[in-house]
């Protein structure tokens, strides 16, 4: 399934706390099989923002690039 343009990240090591680069982006939990819907969260005016599925804390970091993420594992890449 391809993505677009809208980032994806996952949080397969169980880490308390990813920096994105994205203030718009899709959760996918885990990686699959072990991954929740693929849900679209949108920061807004905040600098973060805590996944309702999986409680992944997501942190904006402005001198990431749009797209990347801090550790760049969580990084989802389609198969």
């Amino acid at each position: 399934m391809a993505h677009g343009t809208t980032p994806h990240f996952h949080n397969t090591e169980g880490l308390r706390q990813i920096e994105v680069g994205s203030k718009e982006f899709q959760c996918v939990g885990a990686l699959p099989p072990f991954d929740h819907p693929h849900i679209y969260l949108d920061m807004g005016k905040d600098s973060e923002i805590v996944c309702p599925y999986c409680s992944t804390h997501y942190m904006f970091n402005s001198r990431l690039a749009e797209g990347s993420a801090n550790p760049v594992s969580a990084i989802f890449q389609a198969a």
